[in-house]
C-alpha cells in the first residue's frame, strides 16, 4: 500500500512535405541537464518520489506500463474499435457510466494523477490495472506523468509540445517526451502516450526527429512558405497558424519546465491571433528560431524567460485581461 507520510520533522518536499527539420540537432554545446533535473509545478511527484524511484527504469517497459494505467478520452469515445478493436485498453464497457469522460480539468498534474491511481487502487502500477480504474486523460498528462518519474529517477527529461503526424491525414497537436542518455549523451525523443502498431514505421521509445513536426520549426515552415497551413490541426479543430502558435508558446513554456494546460496562454495572444502586428509575428519568429537549438540557445531563451512578461503572463478559463496588474 503507497501512502504520502507527513513528519513534524520532515525537511522541506522534494521538488510528406517539405519539412524546416532543425530541431534536436547535435547540440554543439553541453545540455542544461540540470535545467531538466528540476521539477516544476507540473511534474512534482510530491511525497510520491521514493514511490516512482520504485518504478521500470527500461524506458519502454515504463512507457506500457503507464499505458496500462491511462485511457485516452478518445479512446474511451471510441469503445471497443479501431485503436482499441484488441482490447489492448481494455474493455471500454466496464468503464464507469457516472465517471467524467475526461479528467484533464481535475487531474492537472503529475501528483494528482498519482493519488488518485493509487486511490483507486493501492497496491500501485498494475500492469493488469481494471478498466474502472484508470484514469482518463490526453497526451499532456502522460507526458508530464513520465517526466515526473524520470526526474525522480534523476533521470533528465523535457516535456515537448507539437505535432504528430503518424496518428492521420494531418499532423495532430500532441506532447511528446525527451530523455537524456547519460550512455549515448544526447536527447532520446519517445511518445509514451499509448500501445502504437508497427504501421507507424519508427519505434516511439526511441523515435527519428524528424518523425515529429516540432512547434518552433511549423511554425517558420509555415511562415516561409514551405509547408501548407492547413496541414496541421489541433483537438478542437483549428487549422493554420493559429494552433501552431499556441504549440510554439506550450513548447516554450515546457522547454522553462512550466507545462501549462491547453487552454493557458499568453495573454496577448490568447484568442486574439488576428490582432497580432508584423512587429509581433516577427518577434515569434526570432523565438521559435532560437527553439530550434533549444539546448545551444538556453542562456538566450533563459533570458527571454525571465525578461519578457508578455510571453509570461498568462489567461485561462478564470484569468482574464482585467485581472493583470498593470
Amino acid at each position: 500500500m503507497w501512502l504520502c507520510h507527513y513528519l513534524e520533522n520532515d525537511t522541506p518536499h522534494a521538488r510528406t512535405k517539405k519539412r524546416n527539420r532543425q530541431t534536436n540537432k547535435p547540440n554543439m554545446t553541453k545540455p542544461p541537464r540540470p535545467h531538466h533535473l528540476k521539477f516544476s509545478t507540473f511534474t512534482n511527484p510530491g511525497c510520491y518520489k521514493e514511490f516512482l524511484q520504485t518504478l521500470p527504469d527500461d524506458i519502454k517497459e515504463l512507457g506500457n506500463l503507464i499505458s496500462h494505467q491511462i485511457i485516452h478520452r478518445v479512446t474511451l469515445k471510441e469503445g471497443n474499435t479501431k485503436a482499441n478493436k484488441d482490447l489492448r485498453y481494455g474493455d471500454m464497457k466496464k468503464f464507469p457510466w457516472y465517471r467524467l469522460r475526461c479528467e484533464d480539468d481535475i487531474l492537472p498534474n503529475a501528483v494528482s494523477m498519482i493519488a488518485e491511481l493509487l486511490r483507486r487502487d493501492d497496491k500501485g502500477f498494475l500492469p493488469k490495472r481494471k478498466v474502472k480504474d484508470k484514469i482518463v486523460v490526453t497526451c499532456r498528462y502522460v507526458a508530464i506523468l513520465m517526466a515526473s518519474i524520470l526526474k525522480s529517477k534523476g533521470i533528465p527529461c523535457r516535456v515537448r509540445s507539437g505535432f504528430a503526424p503518424y496518428f492521420s491525414e494531418k499532423s495532430t497537436d500532441h506532447w511528446i517526451n525527451q530523455y537524456w542518455n547519460k550512455d549515448k549523451q544526447k536527447w532520446i525523443t519517445f511518445d509514451a502516450d499509448g500501445f502504437f502498431d508497427k504501421s507507424i514505421g519508427f519505434d516511439q521509445y526511441n523515435m527519428p526527429t524528424d518523425k515529429f513536426d516540432w512547434a518552433a520549426d511549423t511554425w517558420l515552415g509555415i511562415r516561409e512558405g514551405t509547408l501548407e497551413r492547413d496541414n496541421f490541426v489541433n483537438a478542437g479543430g483549428f487549422t493554420g497558424l493559429m494552433p501552431v502558435l499556441w504549440a510554439v508558446f506550450y513548447d516554450f513554456h515546457s522547454l522553462m519546465n512550466h507545462e501549462i494546460l491547453y487552454n493557458q496562454m499568453p495573454s496577448y495572444i490568447h484568442f486574439k491571433f488576428y490582432k497580432l502586428s508584423k512587429e509581433d509575428l516577427e518577434e515569434i519568429d526570432d523565438l521559435a528560431k532560437l527553439m530550434q537549438n533549444p539546448d545551444e540557445n538556453h542562456k538566450k531563451l533563459l533570458k527571454i524567460w525571465k525578461t519578457k512578461k508578455k510571453f509570461r503572463i498568462l489567461n485561462g478559463p478564470l484569468i482574464g485581461d482585467s485581472d493583470h496588474a498593470n
